[in-house]
């Protein structure tokens, strides 16, 4: 069964290098690059989170994929978490990655209407390389980042400013009891975008939703620590 992997904010298809690489053995690996972001920088982006979704649900329905499991990291967890709600006979297994049900990620390390005045204030591209260190425990010398943040970079200004006001405006709180597909929640325990509250409030709400929190990781796990992200995800995709 296909694997389809959604990217997050300033995210694109580039940084899942080393799950396609480890996953296409046993998996058709799928990884959409959001309109506005990665390699599709020149697409207007959506403004809505259910924008988004549509878009990789025409993605994959492009593909000829009717049925999948389903990963979506940060702003990427919103979006299979809306496409779940919309479609949610498609999806078989569900892995809710360094995410939430608020679009407003409380206790970030920022807030929204921060990061989009340091946007117009600073650009894009010192934006992207600021906000890409905030995923890693270590900063701008932690494992990945470099090529995290020349993914960031690659990001329009119009999509930077979109994808703020589609996180602003939505919450996938009330869908949450919904959701029939078997699911893993995976969090770093020093993730400084979706603080503690927000990964549980998935794990206590989706019925027998499973849970991984990988120690000494920020918001980028499968960047700082590839190889432990991998054998969990194996695990779960395997399991019963």
């Amino acid at each position: 069964m296909p694997l389809v992997l959604v990217h997050g904010y300033l995210g694109g298809s580039e940084q899942w290098e080393d799950q396609v690489r480890v996953f296409q053995e046993r998996y058709d690996v799928v990884t959409p690059d959001l309109p506005g972001f990665g390699l599709q920088h020149e697409m207007k982006s959506p403004d809505t989170i259910a924008g988004y979704a549509n878009y990789v649900l025409d993605y994959v329905e492009q593909q000829g994929i009717s049925n999948f499991h389903l990963l979506g990291h940060s702003m990427g967890g919103m979006i299979v978490q809306q496409m779940v709600a919309q479609q949610p006979s498609r999806i078989a297994k569900l892995i809710l990655y360094g995410t939430g049900p608020l679009g407003s990620m409380p206790g970030r390390f920022e807030t929204l209407a921060r990061s989009r005045q340091r946007l117009l204030s600073d650009g894009i591209e010192a934006t992207a390389r600021r906000i890409a260190a905030t995923w890693f425990l270590h900063g701008e010398t932690g494992n990945g980042y470099v090529p995290c943040a020349e993914i960031g970079v690659k990001a329009s200004m119009q999509a930077a400013l979109a994808a703020l006001t589609a996180m602003e405006t939505w919450s996938g709180e009330l869908e949450l009891t919904n959701v029939k597909s078997k699911t893993l929640v995976l969090w770093g325990d020093h993730d400084r975008a979706y603080l503690w509250p927000q990964p549980n409030q998935l794990w206590c709400s989706i019925k027998d939703a499973e849970l991984a929190v990988v120690p000494g990781c920020s918001h980028a796990v499968h960047l700082e620590k590839p190889e432990l992200f991998n054998a969990i995800l194996l695990d779960f995709l395997n399991s019963n």
